[in-house]
């Protein structure tokens, strides 16, 4: 059996910036991964592929091209799943093999197979061999996958999660999306992109809650002008797949009698954590609601050297935060001193057409919490990189103290919202003042001037009196 300071179960973005983190410091580092490609869902079949997705559909459609320059991109044929998903494989496969080589680099050993606890400080790994790995400190990083729903006949073909949509023969003419979130949004955009008729089924009343409503509603607008057809407040109750004289249709079953009828279906409501198989008792664990793992603000489990991070442990999930709960975990674990503790806040994006993002208090939760807040806007046509670049959607909107002048928050939608944020992070995380940004030079022309024209917007209507 191979004694080693730390074990890491999973290669995505949790795992892997862990791993390097502690072979950095010299530890002795293995990880396990039961794929056959490294980097996890992250790299593989959730951020990144999707997010190429997003911009090969931008590309193939000439969107951007159309209103910049009132000419039209010609493609010689008409697109295929093939060109669709051309960058998307090349993008993984490089990507992965880059996640390898960088553990390789750092000499971490590497183990295919699927691994599981036989006890507190020990892992089995069931590949080609079975090996036994002790392990001083372990790190549950397994990610997490989409969650099925019983009734719904998930055939990897007609009916899809958001992991086997990317095995798709043909861009469908027609996509029923059930699930409104983060995933259900993106998905619904990137494919109106590429001319399928879409129809986005949100079980809810508000669509992405947790944004500012004002962000919410010129995204709605615009998925709106893209063709996509939301129905709030509707619940599938059953989905089947139907043989019709013309081929296979996917007939979505609406509690209200409704019948949503596409050519493909997608369901993207929840994930759950990757547990099930971990033999977490033999380790005095027990998983949570969903697969989750419980942890304390070091990303330690209850038992003092299991940590977990990532999808794994639920809410934020995202890549970016993974990762740093990766570093986070091995600094506590080894006693480093490199990182005190990750932002208080941190940015959400959502990549969707167009894109969305947002750090800090939206304006529904400032009024909640009572404090006399006024906004600033400024819109991405009335910047010059913005005529330069054709936009004719999107804005920047910051939240304000009145009293104290400090920015609270900041919300974006519309292209590059994804990159914009950063700014508008530091101002929220470090609370700085309006003045902050009026005396702040940016490059020209570029879309960062957005914060320049909505500090303005503040400072000239609500503030300089």
């Amino acid at each position: 059996m191979k004694a080693y300071d730390l074990v890491v179960l999973g290669s995505g973005p949790a795992g892997e910036k862990a791993a390097l983190h502690a072979a950095y410091h010299g530890f002795k580092v293995a990880v396990v991964e039961k794929s056959a490609a490294f980097g996890g869902a992250g790299v593989n079949t959730g951020t990144l592929p999707s997010k190429t997705l997003k911009e090969t559909a931008l590309y193939l459609s000439g969107q951007r091209e159309r209103r910049r320059y009132s000419v039209e991109r010609v493609l010689n044929h008409e697109p295929t799943a093939a060109d669709f998903l051309f960058r998307e494989r090349y993008v993984v496969k490089t990507e992965s093999e880059e996640f390898r080589l960088q553990l390789l680099g750092r000499h971490v050993d590497l183990y295919h197979g699927t691994g599981a606890f036989a006890d507190a400080h020990t892992i089995e790994v069931h590949g080609e061999t079975v090996e036994r790995l002790s392990g001083e400190n372990i790190l549950i990083a397994t990610g997490s996958s989409p969650a099925h729903a019983a009734g719904v006949p998930f055939d990897g073909r007609r009916v899809h999660d958001s992991d086997t949509i990317f095995q798709i023969d043909h861009v469908p003419p027609s996509l029923c999306v059930v699930g409104a979130g983060v995933i259900g949004c993106e998905y619904a955009t990137i494919f109106a992109a590429m001319g399928s008729r879409v129809t986005l089924v949100n079980s809810h009343g508000d669509l992405l809650p947790f944004l500012d409503r004002e962000v919410v509603r010129a995204f709605a607008e615009e998925v709106g002008k893209a063709g996509v057809e939301l129905r709030n407040g509707a619940r599938i109750q059953s989905v089947s797949v139907e043989q019709l004289p013309g081929g296979e249709s996917v007939h979505a079953r609406c509690a209200d009698g409704t019948v949503l009828a596409a050519d493909m279906f997608l369901y993207a409501v929840g994930r759950n954590g990757n547990t099930k198989d971990l033999g977490l008792d033999r380790a005095g664990l027990q998983a949570a609601e969903h697969g989750t793992l419980q942890v304390d603000a070091a990303c330690r489990t209850a038992v003092p050297h299991i940590y977990a991070a990532g999808d794994v442990i639920g809410f934020p999930a995202l890549g970016s935060t993974s990762m740093e709960q990766g570093r986070l975990a091995v600094i506590d674990m080894f006693g480093l001193h490199d990182l005190e503790r990750i932002a208080r806040q941190f940015p959400f994006g959502i990549y969707t057409i167009p894109e969305m993002a947002m750090i800090g208090l939206t304006e529904e939760k400032a009024r909640e919490q009572g404090i006399d807040f006024v906004v600033g806007r400024a819109r991405h046509e009335d910047t010059p990189r913005g005529l330069i670049l054709g936009l004719q959607c999107g804005f920047l909107k910051l939240i304000c103290d009145r009293q104290s002048q400090k920015i609270l928050g900041a919300h974006l939608i519309g292209h590059s919202a994804t990159e914009l944020i950063h700014y508008g992070m530091e101002l929220v995380e470090n609370r700085e003042p309006l003045k902050r940004v009026l005396g702040t030079v940016f490059n020209f022309p570029t879309l960062h001037e957005l914060y320049k024209y909505a500090a303005y917007d503040l400072w000239s209507r609500e503030l300089k009196r």
